[in-house]
This record gives C-alpha cells, sequence and structure tokens, in this order.
C-alpha cells in the first residue's frame, strides 16, 4: 500500500507560531487577572474619597490605597484613618478616623473630644470645633463595645459619623489608608496612624 502520508504537506510554522502567540498571551493574562484579584481582595485596594468630611487631610477626589492586610494580623488603633463599609448602606465606603477603640470613654462636651477623661490632643486638625450628635450627645460618655470602634471625619462640621450612627463593628472595616497616589504633588505613603494613647 501505498504510503500517503509522505504526501502531507509541511505544517505553517508561521501560523503554529502566531496560535502559540495567542495561547501565551492568553495564558498570562488569567495569571494577572488571578494576581490582581489576589491583592484586590486580599492585600490592597483603591478607593476614591467623594466628599470633604476628611477635610483637609484627605480632600474630593483623592486617590488612595487601602492597606487590608495589616488588621487581619493586628488590631485597629486609635488615630488610623480606615475605610469601612456605610453601616446603613454596604454598597457605599466611608473614610474616617478611629477616636475609640473597645473598652474607651468617649464624651464629646464644650466643642472638644474627651478620651478616657482627658481631652483629646489632636495634631491633625486646625482647632476645630466637634459637635455632638443624636448618639454622643453633649456631655454624654459613651463606652465602646468590643469588636466596635468609633469613628469621626476630620472635617467635624461636614462629616456623617458614629457621633449620629454610633458604633461600627470588626467586621464592617475593609482597611487603613497607607498610600495617596493622586494628586501627583501629594503622591506617598500617608501616616495614617497618630498616636492618641490615652
Amino acid at each position: 500500500m501505498e504510503d500517503y502520508l509522505k504526501y502531507q504537506p509541511e505544517p505553517d510554522r508561521n501560523q503554529v507560531t502566531f496560535k502559540e502567540h495567542v495561547i501565551d498571551f492568553f495564558q498570562t493574562l488569567v495569571v494577572f487577572a488571578a494576581i490582581g484579584t489576589a491583592i484586590y481582595w486580599l492585600i490592597a485596594q483603591p478607593h476614591k474619597v467623594s466628599g470633604s468630611s476628611m477635610h483637609p487631610n484627605f480632600k474630593d477626589g483623592d486617590y488612595i490605597i487601602t492597606d487590608k492586610l495589616t488588621y487581619k494580623f493586628d488590631e485597629p488603633k486609635r488615630g488610623d484613618i480606615v475605610v469601612f463599609k456605610n453601616p446603613k448602606d454596604e454598597s457605599v465606603d466611608f473614610i474616617k478616623r478611629i477616636i475609640g477603640v473597645p473598652g474607651d470613654h468617649v464624651k464629646v462636651q464644650d466643642g472638644k473630644i474627651y478620651l478616657n477623661g482627658e481631652i483629646l490632643e489632636e495634631p491633625y486638625l486646625p482647632g476645630t470645633i466637634t459637635n455632638p450628635g443624636s448618639f454622643l450627645s453633649e456631655g454624654s460618655e459613651v463606652v465602646v463595645e468590643d469588636g466596635r470602634y468609633i469613628t469621626i471625619g476630620d472635617n467635624r462640621s461636614a462629616s456623617s459619623d458614629s457621633r449620629e450612627w454610633g458604633f461600627i463593628t470588626r467586621q464592617e472595616i475593609i482597611g487603613k489608608v497607607f498610600f495617596r497616589y493622586w494628586p501627583a504633588n501629594e503622591i506617598g505613603l500617608y501616616p495614617a496612624a497618630y498616636s492618641l494613647e490615652k
């Protein structure tokens, strides 16, 4: 029997190479997508600041990176600037500063925040007056419960925060702010934690 295989045309090496390149390209995309997804869910997440509740330290339109890894191994601290789920609408993320951690005694009186019986020194604010709210009412001391935190915006006159709606839970915290990448003149690591120990 005649061997017809010897009459088969040679494969087009250019066509094979092109297919291999396409497959390699899509494999690379899949790998990078997997890495990006892992980073987004486990390590860091970009956010855009909307509104003026953290002015002057963060402004409307700032772009930041939220560190999601640190709080897997450590507890949130007073002074940390955190991103968390809005307690009333989980589709919205908030950015605020932690003022009270579990066990703290917090009150608002005469335009000041009192933490564990002493006026809270806030070096990150330019002489701001802190007004009370329906939760942190004037002169009424609140004890922070286990697994909960009091968060307040730096722009006290334009922030909806724990003064009104109370504690946030540990589970609602996405992470803490550690890097600002826009605007260009303010790019850099952000010292998110201040020593507010009492």
